[in-house]
């Protein structure tokens, strides 16, 4: 709830930001950026020996896993920060990204994250002779009740 209020205080602030010659950058709110970091090197450690292409197995509920799931819920903030932010901010968010290379290692963590093909394990009837259901191929609705 409070990711989407935050911009708000950089964008008072976005005056001070003047015609510089250096591209300009700020940071998201330093306390999100300082966990992402260690998640992010955490999380290198966990997948250093995995090629791009690969992909890793993480068992649910393993030390792993809840490094991995708090990764990700850290970049949902993130994004849900960047959503609310105007467009004069987000560039100066991106540009802060683009020094880290953030979004590059998000990327390749994605990449050795995902399974290759996800098998879909919802709710399916059981047909013989039928090809086994993934993500990719059904339909996903997300009806909240």
């Amino acid at each position: 709830r409070l990711m989407p209020e935050l911009p708000k205080f950089d964008d008072e602030n976005l005056k001070s930001y003047g015609d510089e010659e250096e591209e300009l950058a700020l940071s998201p709110p330093a306390a999100l950026m300082s966990v992402l970091a260690t998640q992010e090197l955490l999380l290198e450690n966990i997948l250093e020996c995995i090629p791009v292409g690969e992909f890793a197995v993480i068992q649910p509920l393993s030390d792993e896993f809840c490094l991995v799931l708090g990764y990700l819920l850290t970049w949902k903030l993130t994004l849900a920060f960047f959503k609310a932010a105007s467009s004069q901010l987000r560039v100066l968010y991106s540009q802060y990204l683009r020094r880290t290379k953030s979004l590059n290692k998000l990327l390749y963590h994605l990449f050795r994250l995902m399974p290759e093909n996800p098998v879909f394990s919802g709710p399916t009837s059981e047909v013989p002779n039928k090809d086994t259901k993934t993500f990719f191929t059904e339909e996903l609705h997300l009806d909240v009740k």
